[in-house]
């Protein structure tokens, strides 16, 4: 499955300014290391469709999307508080209305993630049920 690498500024100093202003809609995804079992936090947008909140992977299979397999126990930030969820990945032929609900909410930003990989088995998307 394909990887869109983030550059260096992205990881480093973007990434916590996503997380600790909520810039853009920005939530914070806790997961659990598979390998070390530390917690990794990343900047989200999560997006609902049907009554379904949603995670969607716009760089493709990244060490979170592994981690979410690995262990589906997941934790979501926003500024009004923090909730856990069992995340569960649809299938590529379920994906299209979340990828395009979540298009629209995340706006032009993703656009040329989704130009890079513009097939949905790129994008691992997750639903996510309260625990």
């Amino acid at each position: 499955m394909a990887y869109l690498k983030p550059p260096w500024f992205t990881v480093k100093v973007f990434n916590k300014i996503a997380m600790a202003t909520g810039l853009s809609g920005t939530e914070t995804l806790t997961v659990t290391a598979r390998t070390t079992g530390h917690e990794q936090k990343i900047p989200v947008i999560t997006v609902e469709v049907d009554g379904t909140r949603y995670l969607v992977s716009t760089r493709g299979e990244s060490q979170w999307v592994k981690n979410v397999r690995a262990n589906p126990a997941v934790g979501v930030a926003t500024k009004s508080g923090s909730a856990r969820f069992t995340a569960a990945e649809l299938p590529v032929a379920e994906r299209a209305p979340v990828l395009q609900a979540y298009r629209v909410k995340a706006g032009k930003t993703v656009d040329g993630y989704f130009a890079k990989l513009p097939d949905p088995a790129d994008h691992p998307v997750f639903s996510l049920t309260p625990a």
